[in-house]
């Protein structure tokens, strides 16, 4: 039961219809047209109206995302207990069509979809830290009795990253649907966050 319920905190509600192979909830009454009845990630259209704040959550969120994928899939193989493994999954479930949507609008907007400077990038913008490469790579060396500690420090601070820059594009973004997949993430990593601190403590 309680592996059930790691799955069930890590899966809430987003922005598609469909996420990766977890069960979601209804769509909400307030989802636009725009975003009902998609079978499929890539046919989620953002609109054409946007600002610079709604450009740089999606560069962000896609290069914060693309670590964590780095992150769970080491967690995956290397991980001992059941909790960080379903934590891993859940998340390499979500986050890669998450991915594929985010570059969607950012190319439909006619806008790069990664960033040349990432520490250039995050510093611009409310000084929201990258985890860096060599910690990602740690990792992978760092002792069997030392990883799971190790990974669930990191990636909690990586997925707070993520609630902070979605609190940026829900201050200042103009995209509705780039603001409800803010909310989305903000809610959902969040519910992350507060999982990990209960395994670091477990």
């Amino acid at each position: 039961m309680k592996r059930r319920l790691v799955v069930l905190a890590l899966t809430a509600p987003l922005l598609l219809g469909a996420c990766g192979t977890a069960k979601e909830p209804a769509a909400p009454a307030a989802e636009t047209a725009q975003t009902q009845n998609v079978k499929n990630v890539s046919e989620i259209t953002a609109g054409a109206t946007f600002n610079d704040t709604d450009v740089m959550f999606l560069q962000m969120l896609v290069d914060n995302q693309e670590q964590g994928l780095e992150m769970v899939e080491i967690a995956a193989q290397r991980a001992q207990r059941p909790e960080i493994v379903d934590l891993a999954k859940a998340v390499q479930a979500t986050q890669k069509d998450e991915i594929t949507m985010m570059k969607n609008w950012l190319t439909e907007w006619g806008k790069p979809t990664t960033v040349d400077k990432r520490v250039s990038l995050h510093a611009d913008h409310g000084g929201l830290p990258s985890t860096g490469e060599e910690e990602i790579s740690s990792l992978r060396t760092i002792g069997k009795k030392k990883f799971e500690t190790a990974f669930l420090n990191l990636f909690l601070a990586h997925q707070h990253n993520a609630v902070e820059v979605a609190g940026l594009e829900l201050d200042k973004g103009s995209n509705e649907l780039a603001k409800q997949f803010a909310e989305r993430v903000k809610q959902s990593r969040s519910d992350q966050v507060q999982q990990m601190l209960k395994l670091l403590a477990g």
